[in-house]
């Protein structure tokens, strides 16, 4: 069987690599062993694996369910984009172009 292919950029790679080890480094801290993760998560200790190694083909949805596993860990994924610095520069720059507030629809 074939491997996919991901045309993921390097930093990204070290992103996900970074936060495999950090997610390694929280079940170690809580003293959890490979086996009772996965099964809390309810995947396989291969799939749990290819989270701590920050493998790209791996679903988002699986990396939620590791930190739910690891103790509700999973709501910090509400953070990610909450402060989106260059999308609010970029629509502020739109703002100032315009000389009228758009029309409103009823």
């Amino acid at each position: 069987m074939k491997k996919a292919a991901y045309n993921i950029l390097p930093i990204t790679e070290d992103l996900l690599k970074t936060m495999g080890e950090q997610i390694k480094l929280a079940r170690l801290r809580r003293d959890l062993s490979v086996e009772l993760v996965a099964e809390r998560a309810g995947i396989s200790r291969a799939s749990l694996w290819k989270v701590e190694s920050g493998n790209p083909a791996v679903a988002i949805g699986i990396y939620a369910a590791v930190l739910h596993a690891l103790g509700g860990m999973d709501k910090d994924i509400l953070l990610v984009a909450k402060d989106d610095e260059m999308g609010r520069q970029l629509q502020d720059l739109n703002l100032l172009t315009r000389k009228r507030a758009s029309r409103r629809k009823k």
